[in-house]
């Protein structure tokens, strides 16, 4: 069953919902989150503490897509295109497991990264 997640950056929330994945149980498990993050093209990723291998891992992603990506333990938000991507298709660095989605517009997210680097995840 999704678990319902606020995506908080610059005081607005995001609504997202986790998926019920091995990878977004643990992630679930050690909410709250707070970081710094980097952004790749239109990608938000972050380090976090949880550990996983690659899962049903997928190289192309849908926008407003949430992943982990297993090289950098990395809590990765899709809202448009990367340096790796295609015309029509949203392509990670690699491989990465998908833990659930942004509810709403996610092209929100090019607004919040240009005002902030922290965020922070919490349930809702």
């Amino acid at each position: 069953m999704p678990l319902a997640v606020s995506i908080i950056i610059d005081n607005e929330s995001v609504p997202a919902e986790l998926n019920d994945t091995d990878t977004a149980l643990a992630i679930i498990d050690n909410l709250p989150l707070d970081a710094e993050f980097s952004t790749w093209g239109d990608e938000i990723y972050f380090s976090i503490p949880v550990k996983a291998g690659l899962q049903n891992g997928r190289d192309v992603v849908e926008m407003g897509e949430l992943g982990y990506w297993p090289p950098g333990s990395a809590f990765c938000i899709f809202y448009g295109a990367t340096p790796g991507s295609t015309e029509d298709e949203i392509r990670p660095a690699s491989p990465v497991n998908t833990i659930g989605k942004v509810q709403g517009d996610p092209k929100i997210f090019k607004k919040l990264a240009a005002k902030s680097n922290k965020i922070r995840i919490e349930k809702a």
